[in-house]
């Protein structure tokens, strides 16, 4: 049997997220403001082929697949990132140090561009805030640091834009975000997951000692039509 985490855009479209797309019962995809990602109920050429029908020339959409051979003919493989699909299965930090982590809402998202820009933590567009429980630590008027909630699937909820100032390295910052979020996610009845390029060894080996564990290899393959 596939895992839902197997297919976590499809799930998050058919799930709380479904209001930040469209699509049929057999393609999905978030709208271009919000996020890239597309997905499919399966890798069938005519799935492939329907979707690259609803997109215009030169578009792009990153899809995910824990397969590494993926034919998604009749679009253009422009990279294929390999990467770790990581699951919480640690235990709860009795306390996390959260008197500086703020809530962020519309009136950030300036600031939160800002920062993506400095330190990309993956595809971050106008209303990518919208999948919501976004939190980020300051430094006078400019966010240093972030992280935020994204792919709702079934009873799993994925962290993301985990992002820190170059200037702010090694405070510890995307630490107690990203524990933060841990114990908000867990307090709601979720399992916390996350992905990380495997190139990224050190946040792999972060992830471990925080209490994540590999669950999948997952590939982050960017088409274009």
């Amino acid at each position: 049997m596939t895992h839902i985490l197997d297919n976590p855009i499809w799930w998050a479209l058919n799930g709380e997220s479904r209001q930040l797309g469209q699509g049929t019962d057999q393609l999905k995809y978030f709208f271009p403001e919000v996020s890239p990602f597309a997905a499919l109920n399966a890798h069938t050429p005519e799935n492939f082929s329907s979707l690259f029908e609803v997109f215009k020339e030169d578009q792009f959409v990153v899809l995910f697949s824990p397969k590494s051979d993926l034919d998604p003919s009749p679009w253009t493989i422009v990279d294929k990132i390999p990467g770790l699909q990581m699951v919480f299965e640690g235990q709860l930090p009795q306390e996390v140090q959260a008197a500086d982590i703020v809530e962020l809402g519309e009136q950030h998202v300036a600031r939160m561009l800002a920062l993506t820009q400095i330190a990309p933590p993956g595809p971050f567009s106008q209303r990518t805030i919208e999948f919501g429980g976004y939190n980020g630590i300051f430094s006078g008027e400019d966010l240093v640091a972030m992280a935020g909630e994204r792919l709702r699937a079934g009873t799993y909820t994925e962290i993301s834009a985990v992002c820190t100032h170059p200037d702010y390295a090694g405070r510890g910052f995307a630490r107690r975000l990203i524990m933060h979020k841990v114990k908000q996610i867990t307090a709601a009845g979720r399992v916390p997951y996350l992905h990380v390029k495997s190139e990224n060894t050190i946040a792999a080996d972060l992830y471990q000692r925080m209490g994540f564990v590999i669950r999948s290899e997952m590939n982050f393959y960017i088409l274009k039509r």
